[in-house]
């Protein structure tokens, strides 16, 4: 396995560094590809998206699992990320009362956007990541449409795209 150095994160991030069985190159630049265009990424950041349960891939890039709670099932060993950020996930309150219930999506990505800005020091190495290449965020919940990570990951892009005023 490949020993790789901890990134730098801003103090008070809870984090779990890994090894992972492959190393992560940072100057693998952008997979350009039909999705990434029609979003904008010519040049930039790549935030992806994967199930924990899902196996790792080396186009996978740095991957922080973006979970309040650890994956139910799986063994820490067995799950490969660079760090996990707890803290950047939606509190325990509006998660219990989301409850993956896609009736309340817009109103979840408004609160969840709210705590984030609130949070900028949790967010922030995951858009420092993408900024230097491929960033995976990994998450447990079986909708891969309503779920945590994917109004994380619009979050991050609108701020990425957001113009210096």
């Amino acid at each position: 396995m490949a020993d790789l150095a901890a990134p730098d994160f801003a103090s008070g991030s809870h984090f779990l560094v890994c090894n992972l069985p492959y190393p992560i190159q940072e100057d693998e630049g952008i997979v350009a590809n039909q999705t990434n265009l029609r979003r904008g990424f010519m040049e930039g950041a790549v935030i992806r998206l994967k199930r924990a349960y899902e196996p790792a891939s080396t186009e996978d890039g740095v991957r922080y699992l973006v979970e309040r709670l650890w994956p139910r099932g799986l063994k820490k060993a067995d799950l490969e990320i660079h760090g996990w950020l707890r803290d950047v996930a939606p509190s325990a309150e509006l998660r219990r009362w989301f409850s993956h219930d896609p009736a309340k999506w817009k109103v979840f990505r408004k609160r969840y956007s709210a705590e984030l800005d609130l949070n900028a020091s949790a967010w922030a190495p995951i858009l420092k990541a993408a900024r230097r290449g491929v960033v995976t965020l990994i998450y447990s919940s079986h909708d891969a449409e309503h779920n945590a990570a994917v109004a994380l990951r619009d979050y991050l892009e609108a701020k990425r795209d957001r113009k210096p005023k």
